[in-house]
């Protein structure tokens, strides 16, 4: 039985999410039978939110990791420590939300070496236990435990891609960014501008989407709409809210980031070259 909390994981008021098709469904689905779940598709389109409702919906603290390339299984797990009585037991992130029953929502898992996301592989199987071989404990995972494992297609490689001994073990739902209606919505209720600032944000983004693979990794996400929305909310002139929060994040290349320039141009014609900041 463990002493940890589960309260202080629990989202206490609903986040905003905009369903795009029928994913809040099929993931209710998916929990019901505690199926692992897979979520693919490209930075700040809206996976980690979608986790967050879900949690909030289905009424299950969640424990996010954001896992890295230095990440050890001892990170996940748990570890000895040394205290003033000597060595104590810690559990990690995955063993706290199998003992309390939580949704454990491993973050870009890509990111983290193979040798540490097998891990995972004892909880997302018939098994659902976690074995803790230093402590010499079996850890049977609470009845509503879940996975969640979240990457981004587009970052593939062969040293950065999930073991196939992995990927099977998972329900797999594919993320995209919304259509240019639902993504200006969106944009529009999370940074409080209006819906016509909004619409010329998602189209911008739009352009630079073209460029993936033609000089950029990747296009605006959503994210990144909302954060120059926000600075318009607060008074910053819109194209100076777009060079900060749309251009410059995107490429340190002048010429990508002058063809950057000249879309946000086209849909807010005021842009001036003053408007850069040296």
């Amino acid at each position: 039985m463990s002493d940890i909390d589960p309260e202080q994981f629990r989202i206490k008021s609903e986040p905003y999410y905009r369903p795009v098709g029928n994913e809040i469904e099929q993931y209710a689905a998916a929990y019901d039978v505690r199926m692992p779940v897979m979520l693919k598709g490209p930075t700040g389109c809206g996976k980690s939110r979608f986790v967050e409702y879900m949690a909030w919906k289905l009424q299950r603290p969640l424990i996010t990791v954001a896992c890295n390339e230095d990440m050890t299984a001892s990170d996940l797990i748990g570890r000895f420590l040394l205290d003033i009585n000597g060595t104590k037991w810690q559990d990690g992130p995955l063993t706290i939300a199998a003992r309390i029953g939580a949704i454990c929502y491993l973050d870009e898992v890509v990111e983290a070496r193979q040798d540490t996301t097998v891990v995972i592989h004892p909880l997302t199987d018939h098994r659902r236990q976690l074995p803790l071989e230093k402590k010499g404990e079996l850890v049977d995972a609470h009845p509503d435990f879940q996975v969640v494992i979240s990457y981004n297609p587009g970052y593939q490689s062969m040293m950065k891609d999930l073991k196939q001994s992995t990927k099977q073990r998972f329900g797999a739902m594919s993320f995209d960014y919304p259509q240019a209606a639902t993504e200006a919505e969106i944009v529009s209720h999370e940074a409080g501008i209006d819906l016509k600032t909004a619409e010329k944000l998602v189209q911008v983004a739009e352009r630079s989407r073209n460029l993936k693979g033609h000089g950029l990794d990747e296009g605006m996400s959503t994210r990144l709409l909302v954060y120059a929305g926000q600075l318009i909310s607060q008074n910053i002139a819109p194209p100076a809210a777009c060079q900060m929060a749309l251009v410059e994040p995107l490429t340190d290349d002048p010429d990508m980031r002058d063809t950057l320039q000249a879309a946000v141009q086209t849909f807010f014609p005021e842009v001036t070259d003053s408007s850069k900041v040296a």
